[in-house]
């Protein structure tokens, strides 16, 4: 009886979206087991945009998102290498990242707010960091075809599992958001300020359906600083 109140405890399941505004997930220890489970409103991209903080003392490689679909085990993944400080993005079945952003200044033990597009037209990709927006590269066209699952602190080698140790994140993370179009320049700004945004219409931190397994807890997070603001329509481009 004992071991399985303990077993649902660590695999806790929200029954229904949770708002976690002013909430963060800690991911304790590495290991290749605890992660977080994200529901998406839906299953099948073109464009997207995904934004997220996170906190870490690590000093080695580590994912920030990790989506996965049967066919793509990288479908979308944002992945930091600190060899060359270079934030990586995947959007192919393949081990090579399909974007580097070079010479990203993304430091330990701090907060950093990090929100990646991709235009699936053009096959453009940006990388936005603490507020600082990178050049348009070019990446690839087309679509991701689901089922979709989505992973926050491991980096998936199968949809949803073969975790690695040495590749788990350890640290906080929190406002995990996602929309399936590219967020305007100035809605990116504002996400970074943490100021009156636009929130995911795929993923959305204030009414977030997720599941947790191992030990990473739900606590609370400092209250945000607005710093400024900007107005614009808030249509979808």
């Amino acid at each position: 009886m004992e071991f399985g109140l303990l077993l649902l405890m660590l695999t806790a399941c929200a029954a229904a979206p949770q708002d976690l505004s002013g909430k963060m997930f800690n991911f304790q220890k590495e290991t290749a087991t605890d992660h977080v489970k994200l529901t998406a409103s839906r299953q099948d991209f073109g464009p997207l945009t995904v934004c997220h903080r996170s906190f870490t003392a690590l000093k080695r490689g580590h994912p920030f998102f990790s989506m996965a679909t049967p066919s793509n085990d990288n479908a979308f993944l944002v992945y930091w290498n600190p060899s060359n400080r270079v934030m990586e993005i995947y959007l192919e079945p393949k081990v090579t990242p399909t974007v580097t952003f070079e010479n990203m200044d993304y430091k330990p033990n701090m907060w950093h707010s990090i929100c990646t597009t991709w235009d699936s037209t053009s096959g453009l990709v940006q990388l936005w960091l603490d507020g600082q927006p990178s050049m348009r590269l070019s990446a690839v066209t087309g679509t991701i075809s689901g089922p979709v699952t989505i992973v926050l602190g491991q980096e998936q080698d199968s949809p949803g599992g073969t975790f690695v140790q040495s590749e788990s994140f350890q640290g906080m993370m929190s406002d995990v958001h996602m929309w399936d179009f590219v967020l305007p320049s100035c809605e990116i700004r504002n996400y970074m300020d943490d100021c009156n945004f636009m929130p995911g219409n795929v993923l959305n931190w204030s009414e977030l359906e997720y599941q947790i397994t191992g030990a990473v807890l739900v606590e609370n997070k400092e209250p945000p600083t607005c710093r400024t603001s900007c107005s614009v329509s808030k249509t979808m481009s």
